[in-house]
């Protein structure tokens, strides 16, 4: 069965974190709900999988070119991957 795996770089000094290891069919495309489902948990992982890179470097995260936190209804900022 297909799996995605989303892990920390193997090629850093400590070991390698597993922020998403699931098992995938052609069946979770193939409607919008579904994929939007998948696409999100992928997203949720790709940014944890960031966080402890950049947690374990010291370095804070770095922001995609034009992409800025959007401000939170109580005034702070909201993540970015909000």
């Amino acid at each position: 069965m297909p799996r995605v795996l989303v892990t920390t770089d193997p090629s850093a000094r400590a070991g390698t974190a597993v922020l998403l290891d699931e098992q995938v069919q052609a069946v979770h495309l193939s409607d919008d709900h579904s994929a939007t489902q998948l696409i999100e948990r992928l997203g949720w992982a790709i940014g944890d999988a960031e966080a402890a890179e950049h947690a374990r470097s010291g370095r804070s995260p770095r922001r995609p070119a034009g992409r800025e936190p959007k401000p939170a209804r109580n005034g702070r900022q909201a993540p970015l991957h909000a």
